[in-house]
C-alpha cells in the first residue's frame, strides 16, 4: 500500500471516529483526543504516549495567559469596577444613544481583547450591557445578537488573538505586526453591528436605566475602576515601546500584577480567602478553554506524526486560489464550530503557506482567517459563545431566532475578511511591526 492511501485511509478513519465521539459525547475536547486515539491506531503507531504528553505542553503558554487574564477580569468585576463603568457611561451619555452605544461595545471588547477569549466578554460584562440594552428599547433577540457578535469581535481584537497566535505558531512566523490590521476591521464591524441593531431603539430614562444594574459601593468611583486598566496599558505600552530597557515579563505576569493593582483598589478589603474563592471559580470557569489547548495540541502531535497534517496541507496547496476564496466563509466557521481553536491550526496553518506561496501579505492573511473561524462560535455541535450569550442574557427565544437576528452583522463581518482575504496588500498599510 502506498505512503498516500495509508495516509488517507488515516485521515478517514480520522474523521469518522471525530463524527461519532461528537454525536456521542458532545465535547470537541473529547472528541479530538478519541480522534487522535483513533488515528495513531489506524497508522500503526499503538498508543504513543509520548505524542500524548507532548500535545498537553504545546500550548501550555497560551493557557497560562487564558488562566491569568481571566483571574484578573473575574477580579475587576468582583470589586465592581466593571459596574462602575457602566453606570458612568450611562450617567455621562445617556442623552447620546449613539455615542452610549458605542461606548457600551467598546466597553465590551476589552476582556475579550485582553484574554482571547470571547467568554469571558460575555461573562464579565455581558449582563450588565444586555440590562442597560434593554432599558434603551433593544428587542430581546437583538440584546442577545449584540452580546455575541461584541463577544466574538473581542476575541479577534488585539492584543491576543488566539486564531493569529495558533497559526502563526504552526507556520514559524512571529506574532507581531497584527494590532492594527485586527484593531481597524474590528471597529468597523462593531459600529455596523451596533448601527444595524440599534436602530429604531427608543432608550427609557436616566434613572430608569440605573434603577435596572445592580447596586454600587460609594467608594468605588470611575478613576478608581481606571487604575488596573491603566496599569495593563502602561505595562503592555512598555513591552512594546521600551522593549530594551524594562525586562520582559510577558502577558501572565502583566495579569497577575494587574490582578494584584485590582486587590489594592477594592473599597470593601474582601478577605484573602474571598480572593481564593475568585482564583477557584476562575479556574472552573476557564477549565473548558484549557481543555480545548490541551486536546488540540494532542491533535496536532498525532496529525503530524501519522502524515495527516502533511496530506491536508497538500491537499491545500493544490486548491486553487479562486476555490478557497469560494468555500472559507462556509468551511471556515463550520471547522470552528466542530474543532474550536484546532481549525487555526488544521486548517489556517496550511492556508498561511498556500497565500505566502503566491506572495500575499500572510498577516493580513492570518488576520482575515481569524475572523473567519470566529463567525463558527454560533454554529453546532460547539456554538461556545452563541451558547453563552444566550444563557447570559437570558434569552428564551429559539436558537433559530437568535441566528436570524445575527445573520446581518455576521455576514459583514464574513464579507470583510473576505476582502481582506481577496485584497490583501490593499490593506498591507495596517501591518505596523
Amino acid at each position: 500500500m502506498s505512503t498516500y492511501a495509508a495516509t488517507s485511509y488515516t485521515l478517514a478513519a480520522m474523521v469518522a471516529a471525530f463524527v461519532l465521539s461528537s454525536w456521542r459525547f458532545k465535547s470537541p475536547e473529547l472528541s479530538m483526543v478519541v480522534t487522535a486515539l483513533v488515528g495513531a491506531l489506524v497508522a500503526g503507531l499503538g498508543f504513543p504516549a509520548h505524542l500524548f504528553v507532548e500535545g498537553t505542553f504545546t500550548f501550555l503558554d497560551l493557557a497560562f495567559i487564558f488562566i491569568t487574564a481571566c483571574v484578573f477580569m473575574n477580579a475587576y468585576s468582583e470589586v465592581g469596577a466593571m459596574n462602575a463603568l457602566v453606570q458612568a457611561l450611562v450617567g455621562r451619555l445617556h442623552r447620546r444613544k449613539w455615542l452610549l452605544l458605542m461606548v457600551l461595545a467598546l466597553l465590551m471588547l476589552i476582556p475579550g481583547a485582553l484574554t482571547g477569549a470571547g467568554v469571558v466578554s460575555v461573562l464579565v460584562v455581558g449582563g450588565l450591557v444586555a440590562a442597560v440594552l434593554r432599558l434603551m428599547g433593544l428587542a430581546e433577540d437583538r440584546v442577545a445578537a449584540f452580546v455575541f457578535m461584541l463577544g466574538i469581535l473581542s476575541a479577534i481584537a488585539p492584543p491576543i488573538n488566539v486564531w493569529a497566535m495558533l497559526m502563526a505558531a504552526g507556520a514559524n512566523m512571529p506574532y507581531v505586526g497584527f494590532d492594527l490590521v485586527l484593531l481597524v476591521p474590528v471597529l468597523v464591524v462593531a459600529a455596523i453591528t451596533v448601527v444595524y441593531l440599534g436602530w429604531g431603539a427608543v432608550p427609557q430614562s436616566k434613572e430608569a436605566i440605573l434603577a435596572g444594574l445592580p447596586p454600587l459601593s460609594p467608594k468605588m468611583t470611575w478613576w478608581r475602576a481606571a487604575i488596573p486598566l491603566v496599569v495593563l496599558l502602561a505595562l503592555a505600552l512598555g513591552a512594546k515601546y521600551a522593549a530594551f530597557s524594562l525586562p520582559t515579563i510577558g502577558f501572565p505576569l502583566m495579569f497577575v500584577i494587574c490582578a494584584l493593582a485590582t486587590v489594592a483598589i477594592d473599597p470593601v478589603g474582601r478577605p484573602w480567602r474571598r480572593w481564593l474563592d475568585v482564583v477557584n471559580q476562575t479556574v472552573e470557569q476557564v477549565f473548558p478553554l484549557v481543555a480545548t489547548m490541551v486536546s488540540v495540541g494532542v491533535l496536532v502531535n498525532v496529525l503530524a506524526a501519522t502524515g495527516v497534517r502533511g496530506l491536508i496541507a497538500i491537499s491545500f496547496v493544490a486548491l486553487p486560489i479562486v476555490g478557497i476564496y469560494a468555500t472559507s466563509l462556509a468551511v471556515c466557521p463550520l471547522a470552528q464550530g466542530s474543532l474550536g481553536f484546532g481549525s487555526a491550526v488544521i486548517l489556517g496553518t496550511p492556508l498561511i503557506f498556500v497565500f505566502n506561496a503566491v506572495g500575499a501579505n500572510v498577516t493580513v492573511v492570518a488576520a482575515a482567517f481569524s475572523m473567519l473561524f470566529a463567525l463558527g462560535d454560533c454554529l453546532p455541535p460547539s456554538r461556545i459563545v452563541g451558547r453563552t450569550a444566550i444563557e447570559t442574557v437570558g434569552y428564551k427565544g429559539s436558537y433559530g431566532s437568535f441566528l436570524k437576528a445575527t445573520a446581518v452583522p455576521w455576514l459583514v463581518m464574513g464579507i470583510v475578511a473576505l476582502a481582506m482575504l481577496v485584497f490583501p496588500g490593499k490593506v498591507a498599510f495596517l501591518v505596523r511591526y
